[in-house]
């Protein structure tokens, strides 16, 4: 019988463990090794899609919206998606943005 790996280290507080909640996002751990290549507006518009997205990675948010909750200018946001585009993080035609898989080669 197969035991769940040791955690990597005891909580510091351990009265306030989080638990996943029902509607949950996720990132892939693989992002970390991207981001020395981002800019920090890239990677808020990145955290936030990736916080956005349904199931198969997409998403409606209005750039006017994003850029307020992230404290951006609509033209910052609008630059960090072209440039996501440019790095296939991400693919968009309006109004979705999609999510796409870290080792997707394609064009």
């Amino acid at each position: 019988m197969r035991h769940p790996p040791p955690p990597l280290a005891a909580p510091v507080d351990p009265t306030r463990v989080r638990t996943l909640p029902r509607h949950f996002a996720w990132i892939d751990h693989r992002l970390r090794e991207r981001l020395r290549n981002l800019s920090l507006e890239e990677i808020a518009l990145l955290l936030f899609l990736h916080l956005a997205a349904d199931r198969t990675g997409c998403s409606f948010w209005a750039d006017a919206t994003i850029a307020k909750k992230l404290g951006l200018r609509e033209d910052d946001v609008s630059q960090a998606r072209d440039r996501l585009v440019a790095q296939r993080l991400v693919v968009y035609r309006y109004p979705l943005y999609q999510l796409l898989p870290l080792d997707d080669a394609r064009p």
